[in-house]
């Protein structure tokens, strides 16, 4: 009895100490703000770009990691250092052609086993023009060691939004959790909204907003709940008459696209997407109709799994006050194929709408 007692007490004593590296976020708080360089502040009467990117831990498209597929079996569990720093320096130029006023960057690795504990911010940045001085980052995946046998060690995960003017303040909004084993719910992802304020040469401010929801919600409700968190931070904007862009990997299908995947596919989705309870409500880059028109030319997401041939679905998305006028939008698909698994989104806007 003894013997046994002492076993369940140790065992206690390693669960308690894993579950102390986890990472425990305020529902709401102020993320830190890098300013290098001195910049102009962004005028209300001139246009500016927004790029939006899921880079996939700079992985690349030579894998099928573990969570690539239904069964959560695939092969790989990591990239390579070389896979790492040539996505880096891809993903760089991406963003150096397109010349952005903003990018939001989903998955980006710091710290993480898998990723060689590598700051890839960092690494990123450092190939980029000294005019990107401006960033934030909010964490949703962070742990000192995750006893998972495809993962073995820390994991380090964030949002990151760069910008080519200079942000007042940042903030970090959780969402809804998953459902799950209390291993998950301390170690696992935690989904999140990352603030950045901008402010205007003639006064207020303009808001970015970048995301990453839930990807694996098991049949629970959590990305409705996400959808609704995240809707009711756009309608209290739209109150507080303050223009405003969302991006991000949304994981949610436009209208009758789940028809159009092939069954083994659907167990990610839910035939009826939670997507339109904010396309009814707040203009969308692709908009509904830009998806029915042409669906291939928005496509912006490529499976890693092998019985996924081509881009088959719709996962990113910009949503936009209605203080700002769209000028361009694309997906930028033709060198981009091999990069990640999803592809930029981009914009331009104008905020010749807007009053005080």
């Amino acid at each position: 009895m003894i013997a046994i007692g002492a076993i369940f007490f140790v065992f206690a004593l390693i669960l308690l100490g894993v579950l102390a590296l986890g990472y425990y976020p305020k529902a709401e708080q102020d993320e830190p703000v890098t300013q290098l360089d001195d910049a102009p502040l962004l005028s209300r009467q001139q246009a500016f770009k927004v790029l939006s990117y899921n880079v996939q831990f700079m992985a690349g498209k030579d894998y099928t990691f573990w969570f690539d597929v239904p069964e959560a079996d695939g092969p790989d569990s990591q990239p390579s250092t070389d896979a790492i720093k040539k996505t880096i320096a891809q993903v760089a130029n991406i963003i150096i052609d397109e010349d952005a006023d903003f990018v939001f960057l989903q998955e980006v690795d710091d710290g993480a086993k898998r990723t060689n504990k590598q700051d890839q911010l960092k690494a990123l940045l450092a190939l980029l023009p000294a005019s990107y001085a401006y960033h934030t980052s909010a964490f949703y995946w962070k742990s000192g060691f995750v006893p998972h046998p495809r993962i073995l060690g820390r994991t380090g995960m964030k949002l990151s939004i760069l910008s080519k003017h200079p942000i007042a303040r940042a903030k970090r909004h959780q969402l809804a959790l998953t459902p799950d084993n209390i291993l998950a719910k301390h170690l696992g992802i935690k989904r999140a909204v990352l603030e950045a304020r901008v402010s205007l040469q003639e006064g207020s401010e303009l808001v970015l907003l970048n995301t990453h929801l839930e990807a694996f919600s098991k049949n629970s409700d959590t990305l409705q709940k996400q959808v609704d968190h995240v809707r009711s931070m756009l309608q209290k904007l739209n109150d507080e008459n303050l223009p405003w862009v969302i991006g991000g990997d949304f994981n949610l299908l436009p209208p009758n696209q789940y028809q159009t995947l092939a069954p083994r596919q659907h167990v990610y989705y839910r035939s009826h997407s939670e997507l339109a309870d904010l396309t009814q409500q707040f203009p969308c880059i692709p908009s509904v109709e830009d998806v029915e028109k042409d669906p291939a030319n928005w496509y912006s997401f490529y499976s890693n799994d092998p019985e996924v041939t081509k881009p088959d679905r719709t996962l990113d998305y910009l949503f936009y006050s209605p203080l700002l006028k769209c000028k361009t939008k694309t997906v930028r698909q033709h060198d981009t194929i091999n990069i990640s698994d999803h592809f930029p989104i981009i914009a331009s806007f104008g905020i010749e709408a807007y009053t005080d």
